[in-house]
């Protein structure tokens, strides 16, 4: 690699926070002189490629550092290795660890059939729930109300649901296993660090909680669509909001370059407030915009506030503010739940954190109750 423009890009690609992704085709390069920053697009045309802002790039009419920069930057996140969670199986005996196990029938009762496994080296027989020890019924009937909830029904209509397969339960069980496992789920993934990007967005919606208007606030990942935080305010203008882009750079171990925001004035006050260090230095970008429309619009955060009102339409209001109905929509939104947007996708599966299994929430439940990281 003897081209000193290419040898740039790559010092400046492998720095923090140098190259700002915007969206698929514009991205934002921090100039070496830290005099400001340079824009560099990806053309429709094949024959034209890239192009820089920067007077290399305009005068000498060559690759400059800025665009190697970005290539660069897309090449190192494409090697990001990914994080896989898979559904635990049953391998090895619970009492003498041996491996020579084989299954043996089910232990059958009213609330449902688990599997039975005899070890063959020590003569015991155990059954194995990961998860879902002393609950009366089987795991599929709890997650299968969760995938019910999540997806829109009332926690009545679940438990009518569920007697089609044999679960007679009260709404308000459903509505027990939501708050048990949804906490559950949310220690276990707050210890996982999602490959988000570097440019975030944030948003506020209203709603009811206790028939009194709150405002929940949430932030997401531009690229990915990851949803990184979320909090829940009294007042729209008013509230100090520092919690949530705290919250956000916690999980995902790093600040952004780029937050992009509507134009509510607290967004810009607890942004001082929680970067202020990484602003003096890396100049964090704020970008506030409350139009619908244009290259830098908010609308991803808009198709996200619409999935909120569509779960809140249903159970009409919160009965709390720190509700597990919201955690578990988090869940549900990253880990669960793909998405168009993303050729069918998770957020989790674009942030590089695979959830393998067909029931995916029979996997983090499973890996939680486990707790291995």
């Amino acid at each position: 690699m003897n081209n000193p423009r290419k040898l740039r890009g790559l010092a400046i690609a492998q720095g923090s926070s140098q190259v700002v992704r915007l969206d698929d085709r514009f991205y934002r390069v921090t100039s070496q002189s830290g005099d400001g920053m340079y824009d560099v697009t990806r053309t429709k045309s094949f024959a034209i490629g890239w192009i820089c802002n920067c007077p290399d790039f305009n005068y000498r009419k060559v690759k400059c550092k800025h665009i190697w920069a970005v290539q660069f930057s897309l090449k190192l996140r494409a090697v990001v290795q990914p994080r896989v969670i898979e559904p635990i199986q049953v391998d090895v005996c619970l009492y003498c660890k041996s491996k020579a196990i084989v299954r043996n029938g089910q232990r059958h009762n009213k609330f449902g059939d688990i599997q039975k496994w005899n070890c063959r080296a020590c003569g015991r027989y155990f059954t194995i729930n990961i998860g879902f020890e002393r609950m009366k019924h089987h795991p599929q009937g709890i997650t299968t109300a969760m995938q019910l909830y999540f997806s829109g029904e009332s926690l009545r209509n679940v438990s009518k649901s569920l007697t089609l397969l044999g679960v007679e339960v009260s709404h308000q069980t459903v509505y027990n296993w939501i708050a048990k496992y949804t906490e559950l789920m949310r220690k276990y993934l707050d210890k996982i660090t999602p490959q988000v990007s570097d440019t975030w967005r944030a948003d506020e919606l209203f709603l009811k909680v206790k028939g009194d208007m709150k405002y929940l606030y949430a932030m997401m990942d531009n690229e990915t669509r990851f949803w990184i935080a979320q909090q829940v305010a009294d007042t729209k203008y008013t509230a100090d909001i520092t919690p949530l882009f705290r919250e956000g750079k916690k999980l995902a171990g790093k600040a952004p370059s780029t937050i992009i925001t509507d134009g509510a004035f607290n967004f810009s006050s607890a942004f001082e407030k929680a970067f202020w260090r990484q602003n003096k230095a890396l100049a964090i970008q704020h970008i506030r915009h409350v139009r619908m429309s244009g290259d830098k619009n908010n609308n991803r955060m808009e198709r996200l506030n619409g999935e909120i009102r569509d779960r809140e339409k249903v159970m009409r209001s919160l009965k709390k503010t720190d509700s597990p109905i919201l955690t578990g929509c988090q869940i549900y939104h990253n880990y669960v739940r793909p998405h168009m947007a993303l050729d069918g996708s998770t957020p989790a599966d674009k942030a590089g954190v695979h959830i393998k299994g067909k029931d995916k929430w029979l996997t983090i439940i499973q890996n939680a109750s486990k707790g291995g990281l």
